[in-house]
Parts: C-alpha cells; structure tokens; sequence
C-alpha cells in the first residue's frame, strides 16, 4: 500500500517515458541518414564513384565514418541508396510503333555516354545486392510503360521490358565497363543497326512468334 504521505508526484517520477524517447531517437537518425544521402549525393556527382571515400562523405556530412557504415554497409550500399537515376523515357520523341526499337537503342546509347552515375550503378550492381536492387528498380519502373504502349499483349509487357533491358544492359556492361573492344570498335549507327531490330522484335512482335507451352 502507497505511502500516504509520499506526495503524488515523486510516485510517479519513474514512470516509463518510452514513446517521448523514441521519438527524438527516430528523428536524429533519420537526420543523420539525409545527411549522409545529401553528403554522398555531392560528392559521387563531384568525384565520380571510384575516388568519392566513405571518409570525406562522413567529414562532409559532419558524423563519423562508423556511422556511414552503421546505416549503409560499404561504399557500394551507400550510392544504391543516394543515386537517383532517371532513364529520361518523357524525352523519347513520339515515333510510329514500328520505330520504338532503333529510338531505344539510340536514346540509350546517348544515356550511357552522358551519365556517368548510371555507368557506376551498372558496375555497383553487378557485385552488390543493393546495386542490384536499385538497378531493377529503375528498369522495371521507367522501361514498364514504354513496353505497355508498344506491346500487343499486356499479359506479356514484364517479360518484353526484361527483354529489352537485358539488350541495353548487355550493351552497357560490354561497352562501357568491360570495354570489348569488337563492341567499342562500333558506331552509333552499326549498333542501332544491329539492335535495333532485336528491341523491336523483342516490344512488338506479335503472339504468334512466340514459342507455345
């Protein structure tokens, strides 16, 4: 039985104060995570993938390195999480159904050639789940809707848009990471040549050329 002297207050001094704790907790680390996205953001698009450092991205986030890797992982984690790749699709001029396969491939050509974050998530998610992650994120969301205006079967529009990303980034990692040099040796117009054709197969072709069972 309570002390009836003991004044309300001091009884109820140690009460849990677990949601007024928290809630500043969850704040601050949140603020630490914008801070290190902003930070890394800077700094790959200054440096480049391979010379921006977790160090300076952690002094220029004003934390410490350790705490770049508490939320992040390596190097590899931290720019799937920063890097915002748009494949600009908006900007692909309105050509006939019969023409989306060389457009791609040429507006793709122009992608890897300019953006060099999107070279350097292609390197990162070839060995780093996040990268991968990230990758399939971008294609699966923005190649989506182009193969649903040019595909004849909405059933088949997931499949035809892995298709056609297996050709662009087939293109890229052989291009422009690998370097093979029978591809590099190749013009804009002989790879449009080439691919074109095999991205148009790959968006339009009726339901008839595909293989049954």
């Amino acid at each position: 039985m309570p002390d009836s002297k003991t004044p309300p207050t001091a009884r109820t001094a140690t009460a849990p104060t677990t949601r007024a704790t928290t809630a500043p907790t969850a704040r601050r680390s949140e603020a630490t995570r914008a801070a290190i996205l902003d930070a890394a953001r800077e700094r790959f698009a200054t440096d480049g993938y391979e010379r921006a450092t977790i160090r300076a991205i952690a002094k220029d986030a004003g934390i410490d390195p350790s705490m770049v890797m508490r939320y992040y992982g390596n190097k590899e984690g931290l720019f799937a999480a920063a890097v915002s790749v748009d494949l600009r699709m908006s900007e692909l001029p309105a050509v006939p159904r019969d023409r989306i396969g060389a457009t791609l491939v040429a507006h793709f050509l122009t992608l890897w050639e300019e953006n060099e974050q999107l070279t350097a998530l292609l390197r990162v998610g070839a060995t780093n789940a996040a990268g991968a992650e990230r990758m399939q994120d971008v294609f699966r969301d923005q190649m989506l809707p182009v193969a649903r205006a040019a595909c004849p079967d909405p059933e088949q529009v997931p499949a035809r848009a892995a298709l056609a990303a297996t050709q662009m980034l087939g293109l890229a990692l052989t291009r422009y990471v690998l370097r093979m040099p029978p591809v590099t040796a190749l013009t804009r117009d002989e790879l449009v040549a080439w691919l074109g054709p095999t991205l148009q197969r790959y968006l339009t072709a009726p339901h008839s050329a595909w293989p049954e069972g």
